[in-house]
């Protein structure tokens, strides 16, 4: 590879890595912002959803099932962030960003409750997909 090609893709991982970085302060942000009662009742459901899934220890389509493994880590969390960050009020997210920040250096809290759900869908699903190919 020469070094003309390495110099373009250098900059688009930068800018990858610092979008994926600023949205996880954000999922922050939302996580701690969606109690205030300033915001909407619709947005602090949408933001619940999207943090309980961003923050569950698993995911609603397992990592090692090839290509669709990873859509919802690239796709799905980050458009849930983006739809639920529009949906909140600005005064409201400037608020919780500094707060973000402390909790971040704490490390990213864990969802087990929703954790334990996305494990029931996929138990219950198995279990029709047995009784499907059984009758």
């Amino acid at each position: 590879m020469d070094a003309k090609t390495n110099e373009t893709k250098q900059p688009l991982l930068y800018k990858w890595k610092a979008m994926a970085k600023k949205l996880k302060a954000n999922l922050m942000v939302m996580y701690l912002a969606y109690r205030d009662p300033r915001v909407p009742l619709f947005a602090k459901i949408v933001a619940i959803c999207v943090v309980a899934y961003a923050f569950s220890p698993v995911d609603l389509i397992p990592d090692f099932i090839p290509v669709l493994g990873y859509l919802d880590d690239i796709v799905l969390v980050p458009l849930g962030i983006y739809i639920a960050l529009r949906l909140f009020p600005k005064e409201v997210l400037e608020e919780y960003r500094a707060k973000a920040e402390e909790q971040r250096k704490l490390g990213k809290p864990r969802n087990w409750l929703t954790g334990t759900l996305i494990i029931a869908v996929w138990v219950v699903l198995a279990a029709l997909c047995g009784w499907y190919i059984l009758n």
